[in-house]
C-alpha cells in the first residue's frame, strides 16, 4: 500500500471516529488487530457493540467505497469480531456490523455514508 493511500485511510478513520462520537457512540477500540484480521473501529451504545469498517476513496472510478467491503472482507471482520467478543465476554451487548464510506473528491465537501447493520454473521 502506498503512503498516500495509507494516509488517506488514517484520515478517513479519524473522520469516521468523529462522526460516530457525534452520533453518541463511545469508541471502544481503533485498529483492533488479531491473528485473524483487523477491525477499523469498535464502538458501543446501550444496546450494541458495533464493529465498523471504514472505506475512504477520492473518487468512484472503481466503485463506491462501500462496494469494497465484499464477502471475503465481511467474513474476516466477523472472525475478528468473534475473537474480540470471546476476549471481552463481560460485554452483554448485541453485535452489529456497520460500514462507513467516505468520499472526498477534490474541490467538493467530504461525503460520509453510514450503513447501519451493513451485513450479518452469515453474509
Amino acid at each position: 500500500m502506498t503512503e498516500s493511500r495509507l494516509t488517506l485511510g488514517i484520515w478517513g478513520e479519524e473522520r469516521a471516529e468523529e462522526y460516530l462520537r457525534q452520533q453518541g457512540l463511545k469508541i471502544v477500540a481503533r485498529n483492533f488487530t488479531t491473528p485473524v484480521g483487523e477491525i477499523d473501529i469498535i464502538a458501543k451504545n446501550r444496546k450494541f457493540i458495533i464493529f465498523v469498517e471504514v472505506k475512504t476513496r477520492r473518487s468512484c472510478s472503481f466503485g463506491t467505497p462501500q462496494e469494497a467491503v465484499g464477502q471475503r472482507k465481511q467474513r474476516q471482520i466477523a472472525r475478528t469480531a468473534q475473537w474480540f467478543l470471546q476476549n471481552n465476554s463481560k460485554l452483554k451487548l448485541q453485535p452489529r456490523f456497520d460500514v462507513i464510506a467516505i468520499l472526498c473528491q477534490s474541490g467538493e465537501e467530504t461525503e460520509i455514508t453510514h450503513i447501519v447493520d451493513a451485513f450479518s454473521w452469515s453474509d
